[in-house]
């Protein structure tokens, strides 16, 4: 590892403070609201994922939080300075673009360089700082090419190099894997992850990818209209979706309308007339006898048994009217006996793939109480 960056690693960052604060911001194009008074923290040295489809605001709030657009109102602070006035070249923020906008007249060494030489840095300087740089990102040897003589993720690494030679407080990134495959997606996932972690920056990352974000992320912002719905690990906000949009959006999951019976026991009872059963989630649900609750239950959480299991809650049966082969699993599609389809997915351990099941077998479907969420609109 450099030394300059073994030394950053090095310094103890406290978790609990801020390096980004958003208050109460707020941005519309030609009265179309793009964000939508949302205030947000982001602490010292996390990986922090805005993460929302096409139109939900989340490059606008990069923009915002790199000065590229001012906010009709609200607040932004960078370790504590309000950045109203404070131009893009001033903050002590770089920005990786989707499409790396290198030079392509500039060896990789000049791209790199770049914002040192125009910042006034000495000419030896440079060189060290350029070299740790392309050693951080595994490009030593490749000083000298230019960039049409790289690869996809080889450019895409001279990207970083060039936002992080400048040692900033704060590295923002947009979509900065759409451009690769799948394959080399997943390998430069890890790298990032590896980097961030080595240099200690901030990095604020937008992706509409779900798995990309819960691979990477310490935390992550899921937009939505302009606004954020939800905050939290990946692990949270996957099995504790906060609202049916955010149980949707991050990954598959089965839906449920039920009717409120009562709390019993630490556990919810509800009535799925759908489903055509009693309906258990394992925690008390505030809402009264006879409102329609949405419960939502994960594809990998159902169990698949040709033998009845018996009746009780969360206990249905149906045809398997289609079986998905994707490889490391199998998603079967259950027909219940009142016309509700549910996703039902097993690991495949052997070369049969799945639970062994076929199109037309009959099924029963259960799942634990714990297995299900109680959904917000």
């Amino acid at each position: 590892m450099p030394s300059d960056v073994a030394a950053r690693a090095a310094i103890p960052r406290d978790a609990d403070t801020p390096v980004i604060e958003i208050d109460g911001v707020a941005k519309s194009f030609d009265g179309v609201p793009a964000v939508d008074d949302v205030s947000l923290v982001i602490r010292r040295g996390e990986l922090f994922s805005l993460l929302g489809g096409s139109g939900c605001g989340k490059t606008t709030l990069l923009r915002l939080i790199g000065g590229f657009e001012r906010p009709d109102t609200g607040r932004i602070l960078i370790d504590g300075t309000d950045m109203a006035d404070v131009p893009p070249y001033a903050r002590p923020v770089n920005m990786m673009f989707q499409s790396y906008a290198l030079f392509p007249h500039m060896t990789v060494a000049q791209n790199v360089g770049f914002g040192l030489r125009q910042d006034g840095v000495s000419a030896s300087e440079r060189r060290r700082r350029v070299a740790e740089a392309l050693e951080l990102v595994q490009l030593v040897g490749l000083d000298a090419r230019k960039p049409h003589q790289l690869s996809g993720g080889q450019r895409q690494r001279v990207a970083l190099a060039r936002s992080l030679v400048k040692q900033p407080k704060l590295l923002l990134l947009d979509e900065p894997l759409a451009a690769l495959d799948r394959k080399l997606r997943e390998q430069t996932q890890l790298e990032l992850v590896r980097i961030q972690s080595q240099v200690g920056i901030t990095f604020v990352m937008v992706t509409h990818d779900q798995e990309e974000a819960m691979t990477m992320s310490t935390r992550i912002g899921v937009m939505q209209a302009g606004r954020i719905v939800q905050i939290g690990a990946p692990g949270e906000i996957y099995e504790s979706p906060v609202s049916r949009f955010v149980a949707d959006f991050i990954g598959a999951i089965n839906l449920f309308e039920a009717r409120f019976v009562r709390n019993d026991a630490g556990r919810a009872v509800l009535v799925c007339a759908a489903a055509g059963a009693e309906l258990m989630v394992g925690q008390p649900i505030a809402a009264a006898a006879g409102d329609v609750v949405c419960i939502g239950v994960r594809p990998e959480k159902l169990r698949l048994s040709r033998d009845a299991v018996g009746l009780g809650a969360n206990r249905v049966a149906g045809i398997i009217q289609d079986v998905a082969y994707l490889g490391g699993q199998s998603v079967y599609h259950v027909r219940l006996d009142r016309g509700l389809v549910v996703r039902a997915a097993a690991p495949n351990l052997d070369r049969r793939g799945g639970a062994g099941l076929a199109v037309g077998e009959r099924v029963e479907v259960s799942w634990s109480p714990d297995a299900a969420v109680a959904l917000s609109e």
